[in-house]
This record gives C-alpha cells, structure tokens and sequence, in this order.
C-alpha cells in the first residue's frame, strides 16, 4: 500500500439497513483515491461492501479487499488499510451518522420529575436562608409557603 494515500470521492452507492448490519454498498464512480498524487477508482472486481455491526459499530469484514484501477494498473487495498487513512474514517463517520442510533437514556419520566421537584425544594431553602439572612420577613413568609406547599 503507498504511502501517499487519501480519499479523494468516498459516497456510498447505497445505504442498507439489514437487521443488526448497516451495509455501505460502494460503486465505481462514487469511490476513488489518489495514490502518489494519482487518482484509482475503484472497481467492484473483488469486495463492493463495508457491513458495520449496529451494536458494536465496529466494521465487521475487514479483510474485504477493494480494487482501485487507474488505466491498466490495478491496485488491491484491503480494508483493515484503508481504516488506516484518516479521511477514510471521517467519511464514513459521516455516512453513518444517520444510521447509528445512540442509546436512549435510561432514566425514566418519573425519577426526572423527582429530581426536578428535588432541586425546586434545595433551591427555596436557600431561597429562605437568603431572606434570613437578610432579615427580609416578607420573602421569608413568601418561600415558606411555598415549601410547606409542595
């Protein structure tokens, strides 16, 4: 693999979402690279996909070899290499973004409402502390009532 490698087009053909894979289906002239300042595009000789586990977001065939053709010369790159090229990771970060759910939180409704109500309550009592403090009797009455009401 050359040392001079960067992604020059990376856009899937197709995205497809199948079960716990998202599958990135590439095609020919969606895909190239420029390699020693020349540019390969990719030709679907050998692998065509890159399939991501949805669990795990890892990449699950990274030995899939991709074939990149300029003229006559054929260049195999497998994909553990090009994981390697940091565009190569931003853009398929980019295409992923819309298929990678991330987790939903996992406190529920009614603990969020209790923890509201928890620092409502924390926030009159310095409330009452400040109008103690500054000998404010009518504040003082005004966020007692409050407290004793909720």
């Amino acid at each position: 693999m050359s040392n001079l490698l960067s992604i020059k087009v990376f856009k899937p053909y197709y995205v497809k979402e199948e079960g716990k894979y998202i599958r990135v289906v590439l095609a020919y002239q969606y895909f190239s690279l420029l390699m020693d300042e020349k540019v390969y595009h990719f030709v679907p000789l050998e692998s065509r996909e890159i399939r991501i586990n949805r669990d795990t977001k890892e990449i699950e065939n990274k030995d899939a070899v991709f074939v990149f053709q300029k003229g006559k010369k054929y260049n195999r790159i497998a994909l553990v290499d090009l994981m390697k090229v940091k565009d190569f990771q931003e853009h398929l970060s980019q295409i992923l973004n819309p298929y990678i759910t991330l987790p939903k939180p996992t406190v529920k409704p009614d603990e969020i409402d209790f923890i509201i109500m928890e620092l409502e309550r924390n926030n009159l009592i310095r409330l009452i502390d400040k109008a103690l403090d500054e000998k404010d009797e009518m504040n003082f009455n005004y966020y007692t009532n409050i407290l004793l009401d909720m």
